[in-house]
């Protein structure tokens, strides 16, 4: 073999691999933990968790904010808040993660699937009002990607039926809906500080009390059902079990490694945007060409820029752009499985065909590596490998509109 053609090889193998994501570090994670483990004080709702709390209350016009260990507890509690038992059920749309129909599911409720839309995969708000029945006690939003849901009418919807909202912003901090901040319009939110999310301490989340009535039952159910806030507060001289509840406050090394990325909150999602801007030209003719569809957010909303996702033609050709990605060192993936075509789900009497558009569109959906630090060649060399692709799926087959057909 010639040396020319030994180094292309070498050059192949060695060329790093482009992850699907990374966390961003801010800059004063380390030295806001190492004043943590210097106070001696490393357990919960110590000085940082304040903060978090603080910081994101003021900063979105939010009632309440109570830091929890994840999005999923904060889920729990909204559930618990909700006072569902056997026999109630919620509305939800069936592609979500499992924490949002589990904390419906723990409570002995039943999660009641809505279709989703075209433009932004989010709940059909056209379709919830058919889904309402004497049983239904509640809405979850899920802003899918950190794009809105249409919140003026679902809160319309829930007052004139008299239920209650629960906003899943999981993927949705500081993304707005008509200058509302996502997580500040339902009766209650969720947020995400996981691993994968745009403002990171590994796991963490936040419940958002909108609600002021809500507030003191969910400081309550947050601390094992104990009122030692308020023994704390100095309100009463001692604490008891006063009510049901569970651990649901976070350590506050993870408010502390939290709180240095809230502070560059501005920076990270302008980075973002940045991101999302350029992966769109990039990939523009190729929506253009009937190749693939790229995301869409309505005119009312100020996305989050949580992910980058292409819809391809239908879940083969996804499942092949996978294959290539991955041949190249690209790391790219899909995401949900409906919840209605899960094992659970069909416990829950659901099949397979239920939900057509969520089904379709799941099925061709494919997320792209996106994170702050990646670098403008990496997304050109991310675009080169669909133009790769369909290069060679061109040459055995030809597109028609979004459908792909034989080549006669």
């Amino acid at each position: 073999m010639k040396n020319s053609a030994i180094n292309k090889v070498g050059s192949h193998l060695l060329r790093s691999e482009i992850p699907f994501t990374k966390p961003f570090i801010a800059g004063n994670e380390a030295k806001y933990v190492a004043q943590v483990i210097a106070s001696g004080s490393i357990g919960s709702d110590g000085r940082f968790t304040g903060s978090c709390a603080q910081f994101l209350k003021e900063r979105f016009g939010i009632h309440e904010v109570f830091m929890t260990p994840s999005c999923t507890a904060a889920l729990e509690m909204a559930a618990m808040l909700l006072n569902l038992k056997d026999g109630d059920e919620v509305l939800m749309p069936s592609f979500t993660f499992t924490s949002t129909a589990n904390a419906v599911v723990l409570r002995g409720a039943k999660p009641v699937f809505v279709d989703i839309r075209p433009d932004t995969l989010n709940i059909d708000e056209r379709l919830v009002e058919s889904g309402i029945t004497s049983r239904t006690k509640a809405i979850f939003a899920v802003h899918y990607a950190g794009v809105g849901c249409e919140m003026d009418r679902l809160m319309a919807i829930a007052a004139k039926h008299n239920l209650l909202v629960v906003e899943d912003a999981a993927q949705a901090v500081n993304g707005y809906y008509r200058g509302r901040a996502l997580g500040s319009i339902g009766h209650l939110g969720a947020y995400s500080f996981h691993g994968t999310k745009d403002y990171t301490c590994g796991e963490g989340g936040a419940l958002c009390v909108n609600s002021p009535e809500l507030a003191a039952q969910a400081e309550i159910i947050r601390d094992k059902g104990t009122n030692r806030c308020k023994f704390f507060r100095g309100e009463v001289d001692k604490y008891s079990w006063v009510d049901a509840g569970s651990s649901y406050v976070p350590s506050e090394i993870a408010c502390a490694f939290l709180l240095a990325q809230l502070e560059m909150m501005d920076t990270i999602k302008a980075r973002r945007a940045q991101l999302a801007q350029r992966y769109r030209a990039l990939l523009n003719p190729f929506e253009q060409m009937g190749l693939l569809s790229l995301p869409q957010a309505p005119a009312e909303c100020d996305a989050s820029h949580h992910m980058y996702y292409v819809l391809l033609p239908d879940q083969e050709t996804r499942d092949r752009l996978i294959v290539h990605f991955r041949e190249r060192r690209i790391r790219a993936l899909f995401h949900y499985v409906p919840l209605h075509c899960s094992p659970m789900g069909a416990r829950l009497g659901y099949r397979e065909g239920a939900f057509p558009r969520t089904e379709q569109l799941s099925g061709r959906l494919l997320r792209l590596p996106f994170y702050p630090d990646l670098s403008a060649e990496e997304q050109q060399r991310v675009v080169r490998g669909i133009e790769s692709f369909f290069r060679v799926v061109r040459t055995r087959k030809v597109f028609t509109g979004s459908r792909l057909v034989e080549s006669a």
